[in-house]
């Protein structure tokens, strides 16, 4: 069913109306969770400080958790990230550069300022690059907080969650701001096959919007 929210979402129902971090037991671990922005908003206001500024900074650009855990202040320019990544077999080192909003290269900029180059460009509270064993507890913790206040079970896998923030961030792009799937795709390091695998199923009407135009 192709539907509108309140929020403005356009997509598949399922896509929407996930309860908070949680996944029918049957889906596959490619399974994208998204959140809304008001889960979102519950989830920053009770993570630490770091925390909630290292999941803000996922939400602010789509990145994989690991690619902003080892970006540098020196990878920021004031407008836009570098971000490196491994992949392919053998592995090999991919870079490309996210472009932020005005909203996210001000958050960027607060967060860098008076640091050093080589300094974690989102530290954790030790101000030192964020460990993958330890951003997954700082989500944990922030899940826990979150389902104590809201009486609902803790998630049981909160590392592998933590890539919400990325799938919310980049399926937003596509149903809210209608940003072209290349774009998004370039700007946040994954490809069209994918886009078309994990998020067109949520958003059939892009498709039926852009044939509507087609003057034949």
């Amino acid at each position: 069913m192709v539907f509108s929210n309140a929020r403005g979402h356009i997509g598949d129902a399922r896509a929407w109306s996930l309860d908070l971090l949680t996944n029918d037991a049957s889906h596959d671990e490619e399974t994208a969770v998204f959140l809304s922005p008001a889960q979102r908003k519950a989830l920053l206001a009770k993570a630490a400080p770091a925390a909630a500024d290292f999941f803000r900074g996922l939400e602010l650009t789509g990145a994989r958790p690991g690619e902003l855990a080892w970006a540098r202040v020196s990878d920021f320019d004031g407008e836009q990230i570098r971000f490196t990544h491994r992949k392919g077999r053998p592995p090999k080192l991919k870079t490309r550069y996210t472009v932020l909003s005005n909203e996210g290269a001000g958050f960027f900029r607060r967060l860098t300022n008076g640091k050093a180059a080589d300094d974690p460009l989102i530290g954790n509270p030790e101000g030192k690059p964020w460990p993958s064993a330890s951003w997954g507890d700082a989500m944990r913790a922030a899940i826990a907080a979150h389902q104590r206040l809201a009486n609902r079970p803790l998630d049981s896998r909160p590392a592998s969650r933590l890539n919400a923030f990325r799938h919310s961030r980049i399926s937003e792009l596509l149903q809210v701001h209608g940003i072209d799937p290349l774009t998004v795709a370039v700007q946040t390091g994954t490809s069209l096959h994918q886009i078309e695998k994990t998020y067109y199923k949520f958003i059939p009407s892009v498709m039926n919007a852009k044939l509507a135009a087609v003057k034949d």
